[in-house]
């Protein structure tokens, strides 16, 4: 008789592959419905946020009411008129220097020394040469005298009968002798005085002078430097410095020829310096060189500032506004300006929206007078501020804003 097989207990094992997955389902709804709720959550915290508004910006300025009458305006630089390139008539070598850049020195000051030692001994010869001729113009003065004394004895003598005219005549040929002696004594004299004096001079070569009161702006030369006049040797030198007079600085500043009819002689002017541009200073034309550069098409125009200030220096870059008319003391003085398209009311006030920090400041401010195309304001805006142009009629103070680019 045939034994069964045994039951196979494998199939018995739950399979959990073929789990129902309905579970795995509910599951992934909940993660999802927790994502949307989060993402709800975040959607309504991010609209209660303020955004920041994105704005355009124009700067608040200081300006001058003086500016409203402009009527040119020209780039030029700071010129003394007088000055000089200083050296010296004589050669030699450079044994003494007195200045430096920024020394202000006199009319006549002595301000550097060639080496002088050869002229000076020749001075001190014709010095000598001098004395001589008037000691030998004293003793020629000396025979003058008993030439005359003897030949008016002589001329007694003669009147007595005691000599003959012949001792007489010769008498008077002697005094006639010594006086020539005397005579050629003084020109000897007058020649070695103009010896003398052009020994003189040329020991007043070797030292160099300053020509007119002035402030030294270069040095060209230092102590041991070859100077000649012409500076025509190897390794020499022609100026030893060069100075200017700040009495005398102007403004040169090139016109175009097609705006020459818009200035004149004694036009008032307001000059800015790039060294100082919170100074203005009052000027006018002094003149017009009467040539046009054909290269540029322009004209050479001179301005005179009204008052030196020791601030300004030679070579300054200027910027020079012709204007209209002259301006009052109270023209003068600088406005705290911005765009018109800036000013905005809220609650019956004028107000100016500035920039700061990513906020839009509520600034209140008193309007002005126009000043060319800016208006004039009064109040806690100063220069520098950024203020908005044209704010929405609902931009409040505080609100977030950010500066669109142009």
């Amino acid at each position: 008789m045939t034994q069964a097989p045994p039951p196979d207990l494998t199939r018995l094992s739950i399979d959990r592959a073929l789990a129902p997955i309905h579970g795995r389902r509910r599951r992934r709804w909940i993660w999802l419905a927790a994502v949307a709720v989060l993402g709800a959550a975040a959607a309504a915290w991010y609209a209660q946020q303020p955004h920041p508004v994105a704005v355009q910006t124009t700067p608040v300025v200081t300006t001058y009411p003086a500016q409203q009458y402009v009527v040119l305006n020209a780039t030029g630089y700071v010129v003394a008129q007088r000055k000089a390139a200083i050296a010296s008539k004589a050669t030699g070598r450079l044994e003494w220097l007195g200045v430096a850049e920024g020394s202000r020195v006199k009319a006549g000051e002595i301000i550097a020394r060639i080496d002088n030692r050869d002229v000076v001994a020749q001075e001190a010869s014709a010095q000598a040469a001098v004395r001589s001729a008037r000691a030998l113009r004293d003793q020629a003065e000396v025979e003058l005298r008993d030439a005359v004394m003897q030949q008016k004895r002589n001329d007694d003598l003669v009147a007595r009968g005691f000599v003959s005219q012949a001792t007489a005549d010769t008498a008077r040929w002697r005094t006639d002798r010594a006086s020539a002696g005397v005579a050629n004594a003084g020109a000897a004299i007058a020649v070695a005085e103009a010896n003398a004096r052009n020994a003189q001079i040329a020991v007043d070569f070797t030292l160099i002078r300053a020509p007119f009161d002035g402030v030294i702006v270069s040095k060209s030369a230092n102590v041991g430097d070859l100077v000649t006049p012409f500076s025509s040797a190897v390794d020499s030198k022609g100026a030893v410095v060069n100075m200017a007079d700040m009495s005398t600085l102007e403004v040169e500043a090139d016109v175009s020829e097609s705006s020459l009819s818009r200035i004149k002689v004694g036009q008032p002017c307001e000059i800015v310096l790039d060294a100082l541009p919170d100074a203005r200073f009052r000027g006018r034309i002094s003149r017009i060189v009467p040539t046009v550069d054909r290269a540029k098409a322009t004209v050479m125009t001179k301005v005179q500032f009204e008052r030196i200030d020791p601030r300004v220096l030679p070579e300054m870059s200027a910027k020079v506004s012709f204007l209209s008319q002259e301006v009052t003391p109270d023209e003068e003085k600088p406005l705290t300006a911005v765009s018109p398209d800036a000013l905005a009311t809220r609650a019956g006030k004028t107000v100016v929206f500035v920039v700061r920090d990513g906020k839009a400041i509520e600034v209140p401010v008193t309007p002005g007078m126009r000043v060319g195309d800016l208006t004039a304001i009064v109040g806690a805006a100063g220069a520098g501020d950024k203020a908005v142009l044209k704010p929405a009629p609902d931009l409040a103070g505080g609100a977030s804003v950010k500066v669109a680019p142009k």
